[in-house]
């Protein structure tokens, strides 16, 4: 009898022992399968109409992947990973270009300034008739100051960007013979112009390759865990280790359209994100692929971009040019 109750003693002790292993191998089961119900959430967002049951099962899914992060990614994987993302938003963004109208390097280098606390749709609706009225560094630079701000009162902090404009031309007068330099140690010594600015102009102007970043880059790329920096300078040395040079200006146009199209700030459209398999946060934002269909911005969503003048490979897929200032409808 000893024997028995010795016998059964042992097996309890062996299955409460076994339990827990059982557990967390149904733990780490219910970790990979958001994996394939995102990629599902990838294919449902191509069409306008899923059933209430799928939905329900994906929205479901989606709140399992989102506190998994991968904290012990090695470099290597983390770089796979990133340059994966990047590939899979240039499927979705191959128009991807500047959202600022420009003709010149003056002009961009000009409404990359003014875009500052503001969107790009407000600056590219301000510029045509600032640059109608000084088309080149010396109009801008012999410019009356109360005529400039008037125009740019649309954008706000209209005073202090009067300032910067009209000093950076100047300097470009005064130091460049009227033209835009062409390297970066000569930008940031413009008023108004820091590294952020300089890539913009370097990248698509020059076509010398830079990484932009601002505030969507930081966003997204903290989201993503490819850095933890929260200085612009720290997290562009961060990112620009994991890509070609060849590759920075393209990812910063892709990582940013991605931004103000699909992973908002405060409400990103899981549900419909073409990254979600690859997404630590996945399941932040909603996951319900109708409801976050009706999250989706610009052409994404239906509606213009920010551009009055988009490059016409936008147009051809399908991307609306913006109204101009003061137009209605």
């Amino acid at each position: 009898m000893e024997k028995r109750a010795s016998a059964k003693e042992s097996a309890n002790t062996a299955l409460k022992k076994a339990a827990p292993v059982r557990k967390a191998a149904a733990v780490k089961k219910a970790a990979v399968a958001p994996k394939k119900a995102a990629a599902t959430v990838k294919k449902a967002s191509a069409t306008k109409s899923v059933g209430t049951k799928s939905v329900g099962t994906k929205a479901v899914a989606a709140k399992t992947v989102a506190t998994k992060p991968p904290r012990n990614e090695s470099h290597t994987a983390l770089v796979r990973r990133a340059r994966r993302i990047n590939r899979e938003l240039a499927e979705v963004f191959p128009y991807a270009h500047p959202e600022l109208d420009f003709e010149n390097p003056f002009q961009l280098i000009v409404a990359t300034v003014l875009s500052a606390q503001t969107t790009d749709l407000r600056v590219n609706q301000t510029t045509p008739a600032l640059f109608a009225k000084y088309p080149t560094p010396e109009d801008l630079a012999a410019a009356n100051p109360e005529e400039v701000e008037e125009i740019l009162r649309p954008t706000g902090f209209f005073r202090a960007k009067t300032k910067s404009v009209i000093g950076l031309s100047k300097a470009l007068v005064e130091n460049f013979g009227g033209e835009v330099p062409g390297r970066l140690e000569d930008l940031v010594t413009l008023p108004g112009v820091g590294r952020k600015t300089a890539f913009v102009v370097l990248g698509n102007a020059f076509g010398r390759p830079g990484i932009t970043v601002d505030t969507h880059f930081m966003r997204l790329v903290r989201r993503w865990q490819w850095t933890d920096e929260t200085d612009p300078d720290k997290i562009e040395a961060a990112v620009s280790a994991l890509f070609p040079k060849s590759d920075w200006t393209d990812l910063s146009h892709h990582v940013i359209w991605h931004g103000r199209r699909i992973c908002h700030a405060r409400k990103p459209a899981c549900g419909v994100c073409p990254i979600a398999p690859l997404c630590p946060a996945y399941g932040e934002g909603e996951t319900d692929p109708e409801k976050a269909q009706k999250l989706l911005k610009y052409e994404k969503g239906g509606f213009p971009g920010q551009r009055l003048n988009p490059p016409q490979a936008y147009l051809d897929a399908g991307g609306k040019a913006a109204p101009p200032l003061g137009a209605t409808g």
